[in-house]
């Protein structure tokens, strides 16, 4: 154990608690479209992008210059004045257009998540989520509150795609799937994994079980009519009967609910699945000690200011999976955001 002199408290704690001052910086530059004016790579004054994006020059000078020190842009300083532009990081990530593009999800953590952050301290007392303080809506339904309007339901559906897109066939990889042909995933939102599971396993089907008006957006929106390969099934997974499958896919479903929620779907599932089956639970897990991953331990923070649930460890899971009778549990950590964990029936 290091003494207090080997580590820089105070800029340690200068960083942490300006953090959210980086979200926020970050969230507006997304919101007001710099990012996507700057992506042809012609470098603008502040002039024109003020110009262009409608803002005063002094707020969006100060804006800019914070995202040059965050390395999301880069900046030229020529004769006749400064010029901006995007680096690689913001045209990749921050950009709407771009394959790999985050900015839907910047835009559901700027107007959702971080309102009901706000919270925090109110969460940790009362161990509840806080929509009922942050929107004026009850916190007894998580995802009626998350799908409060269909704005806000795109906004998180295509936040949940673009994560997908990034680290989906990871996840579906960390097993070899193959021999599962007809695949059901259990809140599949937007289609982006079951997308990348037909593309990745070509021999497989997979039907998105979701909400109606979920199922209704990712129709008109995220799935095309062409892929023969996706199917959907409407309903309430709680509520109403589960069809039999050889595999289901439940990707950031159970860190959504307490235990007892989790151990009454995964009974559901077990059900209804096939002998020789299995269940896969994409989820970012703790170390058993819960000593970290940091990402994971502030997602399970997250858990609580927004749902019913919390992340757990792979012991967590396992037991969860074997008191629902599944047999064989494997866990696989992908070194991504989510790992894999498999359980057999």
């Amino acid at each position: 154990m290091g003494s207090t002199e080997d580590f820089d408290y105070p800029q340690i704690i200068f960083q942490y608690s300006n953090g959210f001052l980086v979200s926020k910086v970050m969230f507006t530059a997304c919101e007001l479209g710099v990012f996507d004016l700057l992506e042809s790579g012609e470098p603008l004054s502040l002039e024109v992008i003020a110009a262009r994006l409608g803002t005063s020059t002094t707020g969006m000078e100060r804006l800019l210059d914070a995202c040059v020190g965050l390395k999301l842009l880069a900046v030229e300083l020529t004769q006749e004045g400064a010029l901006y532009r995007n680096t690689e990081i913001s045209n990749l990530y921050l950009t709407k257009s771009s394959p790999k593009s985050q900015h839907h999800l910047m835009m559901y953590y700027s107007n959702t998540v971080y309102l009901c952050w706000h919270y925090l301290t109110n969460a940790v007392r009362e161990g509840r989520n806080q929509y009922e303080r942050a929107f004026g809506i009850s916190s007894k339904d998580p995802f009626g509150a998350m799908y409060r309007s269909e704005e806000e339901m795109l906004k998180f559906l295509a936040g949940q795609n673009s994560i997908w897109g990034l680290c989906g066939r990871d996840v579906l990889a960390a097993f070899d799937l193959s021999p599962f042909t007809r695949i059901y995933d259990l809140g599949g939102g937007g289609g982006a994994l079951a997308r990348e599971c037909v593309s990745l396993y070509p021999n497989c089907t997979v039907t998105i079980y979701d909400l109606p008006k979920v199922v209704k957006v990712a129709k008109e929106r995220f799935v095309p009519p062409e892929e023969c390969r996706i199917a959907f099934h409407e309903g309430d997974f709680f509520k109403d009967s589960i069809p039999e499958a050889e595999l289901y896919i439940l990707s950031k479903i159970l860190h959504d609910w307490d235990d007892d929620k989790c151990g009454q779907l995964l009974a559901k599932v077990h059900k209804a699945c096939r002998p020789g089956g299995g269940v896969l639970l994409v989820e970012s897990l703790l170390n058993e000690d819960r000593s970290g991953p940091v990402e994971t331990q502030l997602y399970s923070m997250n858990m609580l200011v927004q749902t019913e649930g919390k992340e757990r460890t792979p012991a967590e899971y396992s037991k969860l999976l074997e008191a629902a009778g599944f047999r064989e549990v494997q866990v696989k950590r992908t070194g991504k955001l989510y790992d894999a964990v498999l359980g057999r029936k």
